[in-house]
């Protein structure tokens, strides 16, 4: 009996070293390709583009905002009641419409956001093709991005298909 657990405990234990074994895995540096292909930089561009866009008119916002306010400051005393109420619901108003403003565009789920995944879509499939096609050229059960969430301690450079991918996207 004692045997017959021995044997299944090897078993248990070599089938998985013989069942990995077999596995082809690569991976890709996305980070590589992203730097490198003509696509993406035109596709960061554009986005880049929007966001300095935004960032102007947030800027030009701010000011209008500072200007009130520091004119606010040195006419206050000299104001109306009415008048003074009236300069502070302006002011207010130009805070929450700058929150209001930034939170569209660059809050979660906002126009940033929606902007990023409709422009870098296009570039995304391509990439994903080009690392499927390798991954099949190369018969490889696995493809990992070094650049993301997972993180090799090791990865033996034989495995690294990046190059491949990008002579295919260029």
């Amino acid at each position: 009996m004692r045997k017959l657990s021995i044997f299944f405990v090897s078993i248990i234990l070599i089938f998985p070293a013989l069942l990995f074994g077999q596995l082809k895995i690569g991976y890709v540096d996305s980070d590589t390709i992203l730097k490198q292909l003509p696509d993406a930089q035109d596709a960061q561009k554009t986005i880049d583009a929007l966001v300095k866009e935004w960032k102007d008119e947030l800027q030009k916002m701010q000011r209008e905002l500072d200007t009130k306010a520091a004119d606010f400051e040195k006419r206050k005393l000299i104001m109306s009641d009415n008048k003074r109420l009236e300069v502070e619901n302006e002011i207010s108003k130009l805070k929450t419409d700058i929150a209001n403003y930034r939170q569209s565009k660059f809050g979660f789920q906002g126009e940033l956001y929606s902007q990023q995944e409709e422009i870098m879509k296009p570039v995304q499939n391509k990439i994903f093709s080009a690392i499927e096609t390798v991954a099949e050229d190369e018969d490889l059960d696995f493809v990992f991005d070094r650049s993301g969430d997972i993180v090799f301690l090791y990865a033996k450079e034989d495995y690294d298909i990046t190059s491949k991918v990008l002579e295919i996207l260029k």
